[in-house]
């Protein structure tokens, strides 16, 4: 069904028309050389598939082999309970794959696993194999002191510092379930996580910087245990941070030492039944650990996803299928070699940095960049200057940082002459921000890789290929090997051809959920009781003629106009076309005629004016011409920031309030700046644009 290795072209006019290519040589290496071994690879894992995952299991270790039927499954709610299973009855340990076989089999003990770089730039460490592997089990040893065992849940609300990756590879190894808060939540959040997973363990820190600004975790982690109190009390260990120790002159050090003082004891309360400092649980601990030996299908992880109505959803995923899917679509999707430097920009607290910050590079015996640090802190170059120090290769960051980024000129100050392959994460690229990336970051030599994934399906489902997929600006283009997809209309029916609708999948991959812990029935009926049979991403979709996915926006963001359903996604893919708009967050507000209207908000790039002609232009070419009359945006408003969390996503929950003059927001406490809320409530829009 795929023709675009022949011809590439597009339904709407644009800069997404144009098909771009691999550069030649830049992949005389390739894992996957070209478009038709890509198809080749593909049948083979949706023909045979025992025979294709049964190849890339020979990789790892096992204690027990893989034997017998290698996938069960059942998607019809209608045929009994939803279920997956992959490789039952095989033992392994994931942490022993991703540590001890780079260390005692790869003779990979000496290679850097994370060059560790802080808030500051003066902040900074290298960590090699031998070292993650000493570090990991010591805190495996240290959570048995205190009584963690297999499938005893612990939580972790650490800032990036190698403490998080210690903790988290250290539950694996013993068999424990982490469940890894973003240290950007709060309290109340924080706690609601440890009570529905029932963690007996929380590992947090004493403070973090986040650019300039000083954040008491230990304060908030005290909130949150104390919260827990009517139910359970959880030991609370706590590091004091490197952030506060390393590469600092003597005068600097003695005053962060006071405001750590300040911090940690006079503001916060330390419970000696509970609290523990990280370096005296430490003290004395073996660096020695044998794994614990686990079933392929048992729990390995719980990650906790925002769910549309009610508490966050508790994503579990389980250990062979995980391991070998992360570790695979890690090597294809970047095309992985020895010699190359890989950074991811997110944070592991996301779904993005446990599949592709600790557990697929790893796996692969990877290096990669861990970055604590905001794009902009203490400069606007700092994500270039670190590609530059330490050669980096392979680049994996979000287009909402794109896009930031964006707003400081075309010609980074900096060397980026190492980097291969770009990759974009957490949201549609729109197609000016891919070509900026494209034109500048890469300059026009690196493929921009644009990866569709969720929590729930633990690695990539859709995502080009660097030497293999040409590239459509804005498009997820083609499904990873093993993922069958399919679009689906309102009633149901399979759509063939080009078409748009619901996406959803046929079939599992090794990696899928396995569940929402302790809650079968919400998992069933969000993911697979609206269309029996298919797993059901929550997400529009269309299919171009040459076979490529577009996704078009979550369901829950797209807009009934008049009967016309449109795609937020889309409408700000047009909008930031614009040449004075930065960035575009599309919501709905009620319409007495139209049922739902479209209510814009717009970021400008620097020196750029809002006026009457601006909203015009938009209004005529960024919708009239591009989507639709029908598209036509009711409102504009100037937006100077967007609410964001920490990791850089919108949320856009707080925008539709806004629209709507609702004043009463919730919690905002994982904002990055609440302070943008006021601003855009005093700038909001009363009458139509």
């Amino acid at each position: 069904s795929f023709s675009l290795h022949q011809q590439g072209r597009s339904r709407t006019s644009g800069p997404e028309e144009k098909t771009y290519h691999p550069s030649d040589g830049l992949f005389t290496d390739a894992h996957v050389p070209d478009f038709d071994a890509y198809l080749a690879l593909y049948k083979k894992s949706t023909e045979e598939p025992e025979e294709f995952w049964a190849d890339v299991a020979q990789e790892f270790y096992w204690k027990k082999p893989p034997s017998g039927q290698m996938l069960q499954y059942n998607f019809d709610v209608n045929k009994g309970n939803i279920y997956i299973k992959f490789m039952e009855g095989a033992k392994t340990n994931i942490c022993y794959n991703v540590l001890d076989r780079n260390v005692h089999e790869r003779n990979l003990g000496e290679k850097v696993a994370y060059y560790w770089e802080g808030n500051s730039p003066d902040h900074h460490q290298t960590i090699t194999y031998n070292q993650l592997l000493r570090n990991v089990c010591r805190c495996a040893n240290a959570l048995k002191l205190l009584g963690v065992k297999k499938g005893d849940r612990v939580a972790i609300y650490l800032p990036m510092i190698p403490e998080l990756v210690y903790t988290m590879l250290a539950c694996a190894r013993i068999g424990a379930v982490h469940s890894i808060v973003f240290a950007g939540f709060s309290s109340e959040s924080l706690c609601e996580r440890i009570v529905d997973a029932q963690c007996n363990i929380l590992v947090t820190a004493d403070g973090v910087y986040r650019g300039d600004k000083l954040i008491n975790l230990k304060k908030i982690a005290s909130e949150a245990v104390e919260r827990c109190k009517e139910r359970f009390v959880p030991k609370c260990v706590v590091v004091k941070h490197h952030a506060f120790r390393t590469n600092t002159d003597a005068s600097t050090l003695k005053l962060m030492t006071i405001l750590l003082f300040l911090l940690c004891v006079l503001q916060t309360p330390w419970d000696e039944s509970c609290d523990i400092w990280w370096d005296d649980l430490m003290d004395g601990v073996s660096d020695e650990c044998e794994p614990e030996w686990m079933d392929s299908e048992d729990p390995l992880f719980i990650l906790y996803t925002s769910g549309s109505t009610g508490k966050p959803k508790g994503v579990l995923h389980t250990v062979t299928g995980y391991m070998l899917y992360t570790s695979l679509t890690f090597k294809y999707v970047f095309d992985y070699h020895h010699d190359d430097v890989y950074w991811c920009t997110a944070d592991i607290g996301w779904i993005t940095g446990h599949s592709y910050i600790t557990y697929g590079p790893l796996a692969n015996g990877a290096t990669s960049v861990l970055f604590e640090g905001v794009p902009v802190y203490p400069h606007v170059g700092r994500l270039w200057e670190i590609i530059e120090k330490y050669g980096v290769s392979k680049f994996y960051t979000a287009p909402t940082a794109i896009r930031l980024l964006m707003k400081y000129g075309r010609e980074p100050l900096y060397d980026l002459s190492s980097l291969r392959v770009l990759g974009t994460v957490g949201e549609p690229i729109n197609p000016e921000a891919w070509l900026w990336y494209y034109d500048v970051v890469g300059q026009q030599r690196c493929p921009v890789i644009d990866t569709f994934w969720q929590t729930e399906t633990g690695g990539h489902v859709l995502t080009p290929l660097p030497a293999a997929t040409p590239l459509k600006p804005g498009s997820a283009t083609c499904p990873f090997f093993g993922v069958q997809p399919a679009i689906l209309n309102e009633h149901g029916e399979e759509l063939e051809g080009e078409a748009e609708g619901y996406l959803v999948f046929r079939k599992p991959w090794p990696g899928i959920m396995r569940g929402v812990y302790g809650n079968q029935e919400r998992f069933e009926s969000t993911y697979f009781r609206k269309f029996p049979g298919f797993y059901v991403t929550g997400d529009g979709c269309r299919r171009d003629q040459d076979g490529y996915y577009w996704i078009t926006g979550r369901i829950d963001d797209m807009l009934n106009v008049s009967g016309h359903l449109l795609s937020t996604a889309e409408v700000e893919a047009a909008l930031t076309e614009h040449p004075s708009v930065a960035e575009a967050a599309v919501v709905s507000r009620p319409h007495a005629v139209k049922g739902e209207c479209l209510y814009c908000f717009v970021t400008l790039k620097d020196h750029k004016e809002f006026n009457r002609t601006l909203m015009e232009e938009l209004k005529r070419k960024g919708q009239r011409e591009k989507i639709g009359p029908i598209a036509t945006p009711d409102f504009i408003q100037n937006a100077p920031g967007l609410p964001k969390t920490r990791s850089g996503k919108i949320m856009r929950r707080v925008l539709r309030q806004i629209a709507h003059n609702e004043k009463d927001l919730g919690d905002l406490s994982t904002l990055a700046d609440p302070k943008v809320v006021d601003v855009l409530f005093s700038q909001r829009c009363e009458a139509a644009a």
